[in-house]
């Protein structure tokens, strides 16, 4: 069976960037998804797309096929209280490399990296960490096969209408072909 659409989709993988294994499934646990629901990022659905069970490939994606280019835009100024509680700022918070969970005004949660702690303003990045990388991967498809409605379960329904109980039937036809 060949990797497509609507197929369960397992792969073995490392990432390298800038010369480093940034990621990399474990031995016997290898990365599942269903291809083309929009889990993985689509270049890397694509360079796999056709692969059977035991094909290996390596490809390289750009940034902007990637998780994107750095946007400068996303690099700011925060005034120093936003981070105290009670009139102090908690203790290893405030240290460069630190991810801090935040929320915009309109509640968005959103990750960001200390740069630089100043007097009254701490510079903070919120780029996707891997923004402005170039991605290489090694890839070894593991498993092709059909979705199962445990899988589908699993993964939060097919969005077909069925609610996850295939059994009645999916208005877009049989899950795993059409459903997504």
């Amino acid at each position: 069976m060949k990797v497509e659409n609507s197929k369960m989709v397992s792969v073995h993988y490392t990432l390298t960037v800038d010369g480093q294994v940034a990621d990399q499934s474990r031995e016997g646990q290898p990365l599942q998804f269903i291809c083309g629901t929009g889990m993985l990022l689509p270049k890397f659905e694509g360079a796999i797309m056709g692969k059977e069970a035991g094909d290996k490939v390596s490809f390289t994606l750009a940034p902007a096929d990637g998780y994107g280019e750095i946007i400068p835009e996303a690099v700011v100024d925060l005034p120093l209280n936003i981070f105290m509680i009670d009139g102090k700022v908690a203790e290893n918070l405030l240290v460069v490399g630190n991810v801090i969970p935040m929320s915009d005004a309109q509640g968005n949660r959103m990750m960001g990296v200390v740069k630089e702690v100043g007097e009254e303003t701490v510079k903070m990045d919120f780029n996707h960490p891997m923004a402005g990388k170039t991605l290489n991967f090694d890839v070894e498809v593991v498993e092709v096969r059909d979705v199962t409605p445990e899988d589908l379960a699993s993964q939060g329904g097919c969005n077909c209408g069925c609610h996850g109980d295939c059994e009645s039937g999916c208005e877009g036809g049989n899950c795993g072909e059409g459903c997504n």
